[in-house]
């Protein structure tokens, strides 16, 4: 499915956008936060992959491996999201900060 590769290779560099940030971020709770949106995208690449092998083949290993990466994607995305929504407050508190300085 040439949408699923589409995606795919979006996601991909989304999670490299979003790891350079944070390699070139000099504050902490801002790390933190990009590192919950690459995680985020990470997850949800490791999903759209697991999706995208079930049209490959109907062998039963590629079932397998393909459910493994779509319940691990899931999860990664889901407690990406999780720190996403924690660390917000904190990202902007901390812009406004060194904004003011």
């Amino acid at each position: 499915m040439l949408v699923f590769v589409v995606l795919i290779v979006i996601l991909f560099a989304f999670y490299l956008f979003y790891k350079t940030k944070y390699f070139r971020s000099n504050r902490l709770v801002e790390k933190k936060w990009l590192s919950a949106k690459s995680n985020i995208a990470l997850g949800l690449l490791v999903f759209l992959f697991g999706v995208n092998s079930l049209f490959l083949s109907q062998e039963v290993l590629t079932y397998i491996v393909a459910a493994v990466f779509i319940i691990y994607g899931a999860i990664f995305s889901w407690v990406g999201f999780k720190k996403y929504k924690h660390y917000l407050p904190f990202a902007i508190e901390e812009a406004k900060n060194f904004d003011a300085e």
